[in-house]
């Protein structure tokens, strides 16, 4: 977690400075300058102890909800698998009666076919037919 140690060692160094700028510029006593330096310390102090607390229950939550995500991903898997297992037992006794019935349409429209063409062919020898018998 580089990233939360620069952060924190951020808020240190400017606390410092901002603790350093107020001192020299400050144009209050020394008891006064004293009393005010060590406010903010202390108030800088529980920010930083703040902001620890804050990350360290964001990390657990990260964490947690990683571990969850999870195992919810592997329930979701499972539950996929059973399903598509229940489905191929379902379709699997119905596949052959549809497979004979696919094969049966096939041959009723092959024999269609053949007696559209056959109709066809003797339409077409009777008008070639009734046309030489008009000429």
């Amino acid at each position: 977690m580089p990233n939360g140690k620069s952060l924190t060692l951020g808020f240190i160094v400017g606390g410092v400075v901002g603790a350093a700028y107020t001192l020299l510029s400050a144009p209050s006593s020394g008891r006064d300058l004293r009393e005010n330096a060590k406010l903010k310390s202390e108030s800088l102090k529980n920010t930083v102890l703040s902001l620890r607390e804050e990350g360290m229950q964001l990390k657990d939550q990260i964490a947690q909800t990683s571990k969850e995500g999870a195992e919810l991903i592997k329930d979701l898997s499972e539950d996929v698998k059973t399903s598509v297992e229940s489905w191929k037992k379902t379709v699997e006794p119905h596949q052959k009666n549809i497979q004979k019935y696919l094969e049966q349409i096939e041959e009723s429209l092959k024999d269609l076919e053949e007696k559209a063409k056959a109709q066809q062919n003797d339409s077409d020898s009777q008008s070639d037919h009734e046309i030489v018998n008009h000429q």
